[in-house]
């Protein structure tokens, strides 16, 4: 196992540079040191003497990707992306062009998206299973009918409807929570709730098909038959027989999206007014500062990786089938 772990892990540090050297040639294709400069300095008049002396104050007054004037290693290292980029294997994400220390925002801002992202996370979990296991024991009913269409039908909303429409009843109509904002210590419940019940109710839809499809897979098959044929009840073969082993495809959606929700929500946050990572990668990208994009998408690559190594020693929690020379 551990052997295996660490294969992954050196396997990770090609994909993490891959990763950055396409959102670096992305950015810079649309944006250059220049236009950077000039978005900062929030001057439409700006001097090239301003410019430059911006530059050179952040390090982008040095080639993209290749020194030509250098030799040796400095041919490479001397450049931009080297500058910007090798520093974050080492958690150094430097500062955002505003000046503010972009590893610091990001620990502030974890506990707002964390707040809102884990009782989405498992309410939705909680909420979506069991519809799907009710659909599927009632399989073939009025009820399984309804429910697929139901499901059907919210997932061809979009979430910004679920989100405005959220706002404009429960808040501004019925007046029970606020509409945006957050608080402080207990106080920030009362700005959660509404973000939360948006977030579960607009996943059902799609999370709750899938689901139903998985357990209605199990329901022919060969133990479950057996189960049955020694009598037992339908909910004990529900339960203790077909959800279990249904748990192998359920774990490699759920596994990878845990450490994801680190990164906030993008939407959610930007409507709500919520000081998460998500509204701070949203207004990132709007004031184009590259340093807090590039730090953005190289944890998220990072979480993404460690995801998937979790869903892999996950299997053999749930399949003792599963075991890793």
């Amino acid at each position: 196992m551990l052997a295996y772990i660490v294969r992954r892990l050196l396997y990770a540090i090609p994909i993490l540079i891959g990763v950055n050297l396409l959102t670096f040639a992305l950015f810079f294709v649309v944006n250059t040191p220049d236009d950077m400069a000039r978005m900062q300095l929030g001057v439409k008049r700006v001097t090239p003497e301003a410019i430059e002396k911006w530059k050179i104050e952040r390090g982008y007054d040095k080639p993209l990707l290749i020194n030509s004037e250098a030799s040796g290693l400095s041919t490479v290292t001397d450049t931009i992306f080297f500058e910007k980029s090798a520093r974050m294997f080492v958690g150094d994400f430097g500062r955002a062009e505003d000046g503010r220390d972009v590893a610091r925002e990001i620990s502030a801002r974890m506990g707002p998206s964390l707040a809102i992202a884990l009782p989405t996370f498992i309410l939705g979990l909680f909420v979506t299973i069991t519809f799907a296991l009710m659909l599927a024991f009632f399989r073939a009913t009025a009820f399984d009918f309804w429910g697929v269409v139901l499901c059907v039908a919210m997932m061809s909303i979009s979430g910004l409807f679920y989100i405005i429409g959220g706002q404009y009843l429960i808040s501004k109509i019925w007046r029970l929570v606020p509409i945006s904002g957050f608080g402080d210590g207990l106080d920030a419940w009362r700005f959660l709730i509404l973000p939360v019940l948006i977030g579960v109710v607009s996943g059902i839809g799609s999370s709750a098909r899938w689901y139903r499809t998985i357990f209605l897979e199990e329901v022919n098959k060969d133990y479950v038959r057996t189960a049955r044929a020694k009598g037992l009840p339908e909910t004990v073969v529900f339960f203790r027989h077909i959800l279990r082993n249904a748990m192998i495809p359920i774990l490699t959606g759920v596994v990878v999206v845990i450490p994801l929700l680190f990164m906030g929500s993008l939407l959610t946050e930007s409507f709500f007014g919520i000081p998460g990572l998500g509204s701070y990668t949203i207004d990132a990208i709007n004031a184009q500062d590259f340093a807090v994009v590039r730090s953005m998408v190289f944890i998220g690559s990072v979480l993404y990786i460690i995801g998937l190594i979790l869903t892999d020693i996950s299997y053999t929690l749930v399949d003792p089938r599963i075991r890793f020379e």
